[in-house]
């Protein structure tokens, strides 16, 4: 592709905060659920690529013809594919595009379509980099691309913002359940790609976890818990386990889990072995490699573990295992308190 930015192209990303900063030089978005996209298009053709910097093209026919349908021959959008089932996300719905068959992915992109919400624009219609410019041109110029090279293209929407942070709470607020959150992002800030320079308030506190090993349950032959870890310098750290994975689906998971089995699992701190309070069995577990990642709710970290177990919540194959770090548990301490206050 002849444009001025090459994939994988490592999109900006957020850490997490307890609250919206507040003040003039801040704007703020829906934090859709779904999957992070960049899409790319020079001439006639178009590639989609993962937050991890993985292909998404064949899973998405549908998105890829609407931006072939765009009378812009050139551009590099940032955004998120989602899909609405009976006017709401469904994120389940979502990961079954993930399918190696094509034909299965062909019939699925009729039955259930997928949209792609814009948000950033990093390559205009002229093949120019926006990259160094701040946010606020950036988003003039989508907001003009949209309207003039994306009317009658339904699947292609603009995301929704707000200088106001009592109207991006009351998003919040109104679509629990819907949103995973808020997106802050400063309008003077230059596009800094693989960084985590925009802020985000999630509806529940989640992290996305390595799956390092596995306990079995202490009846059966089947998965009784996951094994949950986190990358530091390099190393992949036991940090606590699930166990809330639906019942009907752990037998064909523990087939896949059977397959991944290989030592070491964890290379930094590993789970323990027997104690008053656990049996042999429940003590034993399996390392796995680390291919699994797992996205589970936690009400605290402390002692740098999860202080109970935590709720599993779904898959994440469009994570890269290495991007599951112990910073997203630690929330940023150079953001000043006030700054995170809403000011009423």
């Amino acid at each position: 592709m002849k444009l001025p930015i090459e994939t994988p192209f490592p999109p900006m990303e957020a850490k997490l905060a307890t609250a919206l900063p507040a003040g003039a030089e801040w704007q703020y978005e829906p934090k859709w659920d779904g999957f992070r996209c960049l899409a790319f298009r020079s001439g006639n053709e178009v590639e989609l690529q993962s937050k991890a910097g993985q292909p998404l093209t064949r899973y998405f026919p549908e998105i890829v013809a609407a931006l072939l349908e765009s009378s812009a021959k050139k551009f590099v959008l940032d955004g998120e594919i989602i899909l609405s089932v009976n006017g709401r996300l469904s994120f389940d719905d979502l990961l079954q595009r993930i399918h190696p068959a094509a034909s299965r992915v062909r019939t699925l992109s009729q039955t259930h379509p997928t949209q792609y919400v814009v948000f950033d624009l990093l390559v205009d219609e002229k093949g120019d980099s926006l990259v160094s410019k701040p946010l606020e041109d950036r988003r003039n110029a989508l907001e003009a691309l949209h309207a003039e090279h994306f009317r009658g293209i339904p699947s292609v929407r603009l995301s929704r913002r707000t200088r106001t942070a009592r109207v991006a709470e009351r998003w919040m607020r109104m679509t629990r359940g819907q949103l995973d959150g808020i997106v802050a992002k400063r309008i003077d800030q230059p596009y800094l790609s693989g960084e985590r320079a925009m802020i985000k308030v999630k509806t529940i506190r989640s992290a996305d976890c390595v799956v390092g090993g596995f306990r079995y349950a202490s009846k059966g032959n089947v998965v009784g818990s996951l094994l949950l870890g986190l990358y530091e310098d390099g190393l992949l750290h036991h940090v606590g386990f699930t166990s809330s994975m639906p019942t009907a689906e752990r037998a064909e998971l523990t087939r896949k889990l059977r397959g991944l089995i290989e030592k070491p699992g964890f290379t930094g701190r590993a789970p323990g072995g027997p104690s008053r309070w656990s049996t042999d069995r429940s003590a034993e577990w399996e390392p796995l490699r680390p291919e699994l990642v797992v996205e589970v709710q936690y009400d605290h970290f402390t002692g740098m573990r999860f202080r109970h177990g935590t709720k599993f919540l779904r898959w994440r194959p469009d994570k890269d295992p290495n991007q599951c770090l112990m910073k997203q548990v630690q929330f940023e301490s150079k953001v000043k308190p006030a700054d995170l206050v809403i000011k009423a």
